[in-house]
């Protein structure tokens, strides 16, 4: 399968290379053409590092050609954080041709955005776009070529825009994600699996104290008491009220379900929490003002789900503290310069107009 990865971070450094220790054709698209160039002289190869050992994989490409890139591919998979996206959906969206699926994992309703730049690319072409609740790999890069995957995903709730190419989008991204793929409905309910604004918001705005204190903190280890997680779960709920509201049913994938030693397998499956921990690779620094954990989670994530859940009839009050707090932190207003509705030129729909779209499409 021809399969194009966007990105230089660690999903996609995990993602270009565990496609090609699959046997995948990846090609690899990196912004910095510096960089391209490193990579290239290094031979276009990912060293992957997981529990069976290290692996060294062959990338068919790598370039800073978006149409290269991208030609010929049967998924685009783009998992840059979501403040990347709008600059990556601008320059792929010229390029997109009939059949291609691209695929956001996770997203924070990122599908609108490549769906909309499409669009107003004047591009007509009958391409889907998904998104799911995590990135598929618990992973970190080791070095310029070289990433670490703790953990695979083991289920991988999938939505997609417009709702009536599920079908094919499901298959092409199945043949990527053996047994991984379970439908979830549109590309809002996609969003609303998102576990990255519920997990780490509470974790890096109640642990503020010592993550600015300490050089490196592992937010997933010391960082995750029962207060804490407490707070986790009652963020969660709002989530899941929201998503009730909107009509889509359950499995709704709690967090709780991260952390349980029994009951319903989580999207990383049975003890993968730990397995983090013990992996040591996220006790690290992280820049409160700068991270993706705020930038992304907190001011992306939670604002969106304020926004879904004001059009849902659903009052989200730790959401909304939290997205207070961060404001406070990073001296900005989130509410005003998150993913809103509004922001994503969806604010004038109703409910109805909303699924209608998210079904059919533009």
């Amino acid at each position: 399968m021809k399969i194009a990865v966007l990105g230089g971070g660690n999903g996609s450094f995990a993602a270009a290379g565990d496609f090609a220790l699959s046997g995948h054709e990846v090609r690899l698209w990196r912004r910095d053409t510096d960089q391209v160039v490193a990579h290239r002289a290094a031979g276009s190869r990912i060293l992957v590092k997981d529990h069976n050992g290290r692996h060294d994989t062959q990338l068919a490409l790598v370039t800073a050609d978006m149409a290269e890139a991208v030609s010929g591919a049967e998924l685009i998979l783009c998992p840059a954080p979501a403040f990347a996206q709008p600059d990556i959906a601008r320059s792929l969206a010229p390029h997109l041709r009939d059949g291609q699926v691209v695929f956001l994992p996770p997203a924070t309703f990122g599908s609108m955005i490549f769906a909309k730049a499409a669009r107003d690319a004047g591009n007509h072409a009958r391409a889907s776009f998904a998104e799911t609740g995590t990135l598929p790999w618990l992973t970190r890069k080791h070095g310029p070529f070289e990433v670490a995957i703790t953990i695979r995903a083991k289920r991988l709730p999938v939505g997609v825009f417009p709702l009536d190419q599920a079908p094919h989008a499901l298959e092409v991204i199945g043949r990527a994600f053996p047994d991984a793929i379970e439908p979830c409905g549109d590309a809002l309910s996609g969003a609303l699996m998102n576990a990255g604004p519920i997990i780490h918001p509470p974790l890096i705005v109640m642990n503020a104290g010592p993550i600015e204190h300490f050089e490196k903190w592992d937010i997933h280890k010391e960082g995750t008491q029962g207060a804490i997680r407490r707070a986790t779960d009652a963020l969660d709920a709002e989530r899941i009220a929201v998503r009730e509201a909107l009509g889509y049913g359950a499995p709704h994938f709690p967090l709780a379900h991260h952390y349980a030693k029994e009951g319903e397998i989580w999207m990383y499956g049975r003890g993968s929490h730990d397995r983090l921990t013990d992996s040591g690779d996220w006790r690290e620094r992280i820049v409160l003002t700068e991270h993706r954990y705020m930038r992304e989670d907190l001011r992306l994530g939670l604002s969106l789900l304020v926004s879904v859940a004001g059009l849902a009839g659903v009052d989200t009050p730790l959401a909304k503290a939290f997205l207070a707090i961060g404001s406070a932190i990073c001296g900005e207003d989130f509410a005003r310069g998150g993913r809103t509705l509004e922001a994503l030129g969806l604010g004038n729909l109703g409910k109805a107009e909303l699924q209608t779209l998210l079904r059919k499409g533009f």
